[in-house]
């Protein structure tokens, strides 16, 4: 019978370490690092549970249980949506506003993190973080881990990930025109970005609606 062995209550941050995968499995609100380290994807109680006879790894799990009140907790593999606050010749940072496929809004403020190299799959190393996002876009994205600082790292790889919604220096909704430009409906002008194909498309293309 799988049983909780914590003896104390113990409140953790997202990026806190936990324990080493060597002693631990990592449960929810939680996740393993590259360097075996397990830590906290979420604000919560860190909880420790025996594994059950019968399960052919004998160490036990740790997860980390929320607050309802905190609402959606971003987490390794989660698809979430972001304002773009700021873009660097490296990378973009955004502001995580809601997270999951059915997107809902978070409660607490998360950061994320865009780096050059995951705005794309190809040709990376031409990436130009400017002509890819701007402040203001809302993106769609992939969260690929807690990194440093506490910031999310989210990734734009993906053909369906990207750009969702930007407005146009003339405050019109911008329509995907390729999989790299969007135009402004009023004076036509063009801007380069990381457009979100698929689902991204039918966000983008208000007042677009014959288009296939």
């Amino acid at each position: 019978m799988v049983m909780e062995v914590e003896e104390e209550e113990v409140i953790v941050t997202p990026g806190e370490i936990l324990g080493k995968t060597t002693t631990f499995v990592p449960g929810r609100g939680a996740y393993a690092a590259p360097n075996k380290t397990i830590h906290a994807s979420l604000c919560g109680r860190r909880s420790i549970i025996s594994a059950s006879p019968n399960s052919p790894d004998q160490k036990p799990t740790i997860e980390v249980t929320g607050h309802k009140a905190h609402g959606p907790i971003p987490e390794p593999g989660s698809i979430v949506l972001a304002r773009v606050t700021k873009v660097m010749p490296k990378m973009a940072s955004a502001d995580i506003m809601c997270v999951g496929i059915r997107p809902k809004s978070v409660k607490e403020k998360f950061t994320g993190i865009i780096r050059q190299q995951d705005v794309r799959a190809t040709e990376i190393d031409k990436v130009d973080m400017h002509l890819s996002f701007r402040p203001g876009d809302i993106v769609k994205a992939l969260v690929l881990s807690l990194g440093d600082a506490r910031a999310y790292y989210l990734s734009t790889a993906k053909n369906e990930l990207g750009v969702v919604s930007a407005e146009s220096l003339a405050g019109a909704t911008m329509v995907p025109i390729s999989l790299t430009e969007l135009q402004c409906p009023l004076t036509g002008q063009i801007e380069q970005r990381k457009v979100a194909t698929k689902a991204g498309e039918k966000q983008l293309t208000t007042g677009n609606q014959s288009s296939t």
